[in-house]
């Protein structure tokens, strides 16, 4: 495993980081704490989370996750850098969701005791929250690290120039700034390659970039679009009609399964290679991998020691090239 440094924090972390949105869902106790134990055996000391989480959300399993990392973590905390996030809605109250600073509040007070920890080692706004003003967020995000909550804050979801106005406001307030970004970033979609990731690198951002497998649309595993898997991402509720609107497309999976034969040829695996190409783009801090078994991390975790050659590399590259483009684009 390597580590790189997330962004001016002077924290190292994994360039593998575990995310945990299965956990408490389509994994129980028992096979989250075997994902974890196998992503920390590979060398993997960065773990990523949300108040919101398992998904689909529900008010039955909110804070699920936490919970259950918060058990695996006990006696071990100070090994790993511990990230999470808060803004969804986490309870039936009105003001039970966004980013005002009462919820913010709230959230991390309640994460803390579901982790069990005293303190987060990044606290991320999950998404933007139009009805609460950018000002209100980053002085609550600011405090946080004043009280001793928090040792870094960063943001989720968020486009280029929003994440250009918090650090201005920030800088201009005398607040912390944001050290991280969480963006959707893989070989199906690269819109961040045009803003965000420059700003990023000009800014000194860590990019921990999720969705490196395009929902597990980069897998291999789907032959048409009528062979959705019982249990996958695109299956599940809210959350996968989301998938599916991001990534089940005709267009997506011819790319998908020209890729997957590509490197089928060469031995590889679009697994491994996929992740591998996200961790070599410019910026990238860490790539986010989830899994609902142990095992299906075997392949994902081989990223950290693949070398895209490259012919692979301009491979890769043309499937973007290759998709559709919207009438109006974004931004």
């Amino acid at each position: 495993m390597k580590y790189r440094l997330l962004g001016n924090t002077g924290l190292k972390v994994s360039e593998l980081c575990l995310g945990t949105m299965t956990f408490g869902k389509q994994a129980d106790e028992r096979t989250s704490f075997s994902i974890i134990d196998k992503a920390v055996n590979a060398g993997v000391n960065f773990i990523d989370t949300a108040d919101v989480y398992p998904i689909p959300p529900d008010e039955n399993t909110w804070g699920a996750t936490e919970e259950i990392i918060g058990k695996w973590l006990k006696g071990k905390r100070n090994q790993f850098v511990l990230a999470t996030k808060c803004k969804q809605r986490v309870g039936l109250s009105i003001n039970d969701e966004g980013l005002s600073r009462r919820h913010i509040m709230n959230s991390v007070e309640a994460s803390l005791k579901r982790l069990q920890t005293e303190c987060f080692d990044l606290y991320q706004a999950h998404a933007p929250d139009p009805n609460t003003p950018l000002e209100e967020t980053l002085r609550a995000f600011d405090d946080l690290l004043k009280q001793g909550k928090v040792k870094a804050i960063g943001c989720s979801n968020y486009p280029a120039w929003q994440i250009a106005l918090a650090l201005g406001i920030s800088d201009k307030q005398g607040w912390s700034r944001w050290a991280t970004v969480q963006p959707r970033y893989n070989m199906l979609y690269r819109e961040i390659e045009t803003e965000l990731l420059p700003l990023c690198r000009n800014q000194n951002l860590g990019v921990l970039c999720y969705n490196p497998l395009a929902g597990g649309m980069l897998t291999g595993k789907y032959n048409s679009l009528e062979s959705q898997d019982a249990g996958a991402r695109f299956t599940l509720g809210k959350t996968g009609d989301l998938y599916r609107e991001r990534y089940w497309h005709q267009a997506h999976l011819a790319e998908a399964n020209r890729l997957s034969e590509f490197f089928n040829k060469r031995g590889k695996s679009i697994i491994t290679a996929s992740i591998a190409w996200v961790l070599a783009q410019p910026g990238v801090t860490s790539a986010i991998l989830g899994a609902s078994k142990a095992d299906q991390l075997d392949l994902t975790l081989k990223a950290a020691d693949f070398t895209l050659e490259e012919e692979e590399k301009a491979f890769c590259n043309l499937a973007w090239y290759n998709l559709p483009r919207p009438a109006n684009p974004p931004g």
